[in-house]
């Protein structure tokens, strides 16, 4: 991998973890992600399931990880499946997992081949009472064809009717909601990979430049030092560009007097960065797009606090949409008197700002977890208020990571926003 070695104690002490939470009579079972077809015989790059990542750190597909902690077999209380290659795959596809690989990536000791699963599941379905399968169950995943793991907990369900079984998702999301020291370690190099593309697009940024001549910039950046590419679509919008939350086509040339929003981010070891700057295409703000920029990095820098224990996101959005409409009514977006008289299932700040301002990252952009659940050390998350004035043609949103702690951490401390630094950088 284009990544440097990951020590395999994170990926024992990840297992271990969830072994802690597990019966003695468990069986757990997750799949590596299929390679999905692009077009004829050609497949998108492979990106592995995050949550086998999390437990083994292998990157291959055709994998399988097994937990069964009460077998009478010490040998088959954990084990890895993988795929048996042979010349012809080495010809065509390239170097495939061996054994010992395995062994040194995961830091599982037990390794078969793909060729005996069925036999060896049919022994360790013979001593399980409940029977854990994997699902992605983010609340907001809408799709049309079932994962590997959903067509697997399909077949075995079928075959074997008469165990118990179990979402693992409730658990997987327990473990993953906090990171280890060197899972923090890892999504700090993504974001430091991502301030290297900042800065670098900061010098090549100018009018007449094309959106998408700025995501190749970044997307340079991000492969030379070592990450796999984006973590994302990267949004790279100018002028009104930037009031469309999801723009990703970027193919518009950047003008001058337009405001240039960009949301990127690098992975790094399969672990994201999720970054956005607004920056003005001439390399100046103008007075009202300065007034409005500080007034969005004025909210980020005082909601900055909040990432403590016990808070939730939320109560963390609920804090900046107050925040924000302040700072709302300082730029003359609406007056006291509007504000008495808003309608409360229709904000009036709602107009300027339509999304939650956190969510967790981690192994995916938009991480494992509940708006609900209390914050805990250990966790990270985004920070991301906005003001979008469509009449304007002013789109400004600045998102930073955020780890939580007793004094909150900034991962991307590193990245310039003050305006100043900004339009320094921009001089070059």
């Amino acid at each position: 991998m284009r990544y440097k070695p990951i020590d395999p104690n994170l990926f024992k002490k990840n297992r271990d973890k969830l072994r802690t939470r597990l019966p003695a009579d468990s069986l757990v079972v997750i799949n590596a992600n299929d390679e999905q077809l692009r077009t004829g015989d050609q497949f998108y790059p492979f990106r592995q399931n995050s949550d086998l990542f999390y437990f083994t750190g292998l990157d291959q597909e055709k994998c399988i990880l097994i937990l069964c902690p009460g077998h009478p077999n010490p040998k088959l209380r954990e084990i890895v499946f993988t795929l048996k290659s042979n010349d012809l795959i080495n010809t065509w596809q390239g170097h495939k997992y061996s054994k010992e690989e395995v062994i040194n990536i995961s830091g599982v000791e037990n390794i078969l081949w793909l060729d005996d699963f069925e036999m060896i599941l049919r022994d360790l379905m013979s001593e399980a009472g409940k029977v854990y399968l994997n699902q992605n169950e983010y609340i907001k995943l809408s799709k049309e064809a079932p994962s590997r793991d959903e067509r697997f907990a399909t077949s075995i369900k079928k075959q074997f009717p008469l165990h118990q079984y179990a979402r693992l998702a409730p658990l997987i999301t327990e473990l993953r909601n906090i990171k280890e020291p060197e899972e923090i370690a890892l999504i700090q190099k993504a974001c430091d990979i991502t301030e290297q593309a900042f800065r670098r697009v900061c010098g090549f940024i100018k009018p007449g430049v094309m959106e998408y001549e700025i995501e190749a910039e970044m997307t340079h950046e991000f492969i030379r030092n070592r990450a796999s590419g984006h973590a994302y679509q990267p949004i790279v919008g100018s002028g009104q560009n930037a009031l469309v939350l999801h723009y990703i086509s970027n193919e518009q040339e950047c003008k001058d007097g337009d405001l240039l929003l960009m949301d990127f981010g690098a992975e790094y070891a399969n672990y994201a960065a999720d970054c956005t700057r607004t920056i003005p295409v001439n390399g100046k703000f103008s007075p009202r797009q300065k007034a409005c920029y500080e007034a969005v990095l004025k909210v980020q820098k005082q909601a900055t606090s909040l990432f403590v224990p016990g808070n939730s996101i939320d109560k963390v959005n609920k804090e900046v949409f107050k925040m924000i409409e302040k700072e709302m009514m300082g730029l003359g977006l609406f007056t006291v008197e509007d504000l008495k008289n808003q309608d409360a299932q229709k904000p009036l700040y709602a107009k300027y700002l339509m999304h939650g301002v956190t969510h967790p990252i981690g192994l995916d952009v938009h991480d494992v977890g509940s708006k609900y659940s209390e914050f805990k050390k250990g966790m990270v998350l985004t920070l991301e208020p906005a003001i979008y004035i469509a009449e304007e043609n002013i789109g400004i949103r600045i998102e930073n990571d955020i780890m939580v702690d007793d004094v909150p951490v900034d991962l991307m401390r590193g990245i310039p926003r003050e305006v100043g630094e900004i339009e320094r950088l921009m001089e070059g």
